[in-house]
Order: C-alpha cells, then sequence, then structure tokens
C-alpha cells in the first residue's frame, strides 16, 4: 500500500517538474500528471537497470535524470493530444 502511495507522490512530483520543464501551458489535468510522471519513473528505472546505472553507490543522479527525461517526454507527447481531444468536443 505505502509503496503505491509512493509511486503516485514521485510520479506527480515527476510530472509538475516536467510541466516547469516545457514550454508554454500544458492543460492536462493533475492526475494525468501524476500518471505521465509515474510512467517517466517506472520507464526511466527500466532503461537505468538495462545499462547498468540502477543501483550506484551514492545517490544514483543518472537515474534520476532518466525518470525526469521520460516524464518530459510523455507530456511533451501527451499534453498535446490532450487538449486537441478536448477541443473537438
Amino acid at each position: 500500500m505505502f509503496q503505491l502511495l509512493w509511486i503516485l507522490l514521485i510520479g506527480f512530483v515527476l510530472g509538475v517538474l516536467a510541466k516547469l520543464l516545457l514550454r508554454g501551458p500544458q492543460a492536462i489535468p493533475w492526475w494525468l500528471t501524476m500518471l505521465l510522471g509515474a510512467g517517466g519513473a517506472l520507464l526511466g528505472n527500466a532503461v537505468a537497470g538495462w545499462i547498468g546505472v540502477r543501483h550506484t553507490s551514492g545517490i544514483d543522479w543518472i537515474r534520476h535524470l532518466l525518470q525526469l527525461g521520460f516524464a518530459v517526454a510523455l507530456v511533451a507527447l501527451v499534453a498535446p493530444a490532450w487538449t486537441n481531444s478536448r477541443s473537438r468536443r
């Protein structure tokens, strides 16, 4: 139970950071921001494990940068699609 809450909290933080790093407004709801951030975290962890930097001594900066990078990419891809789908209604 606590792991799920932790994933959602980290997902929200990563999603908000991703929205702050992107130019212009991203008109997506908070729950989608959280899910995209969590997806970025999962993808970043997977790639970090694949390249062998998931567990290092000290702070895993490369893993965290990968997580943030994937969160930014997901928000950048989904936000315009979300806005376009809402404007067509």
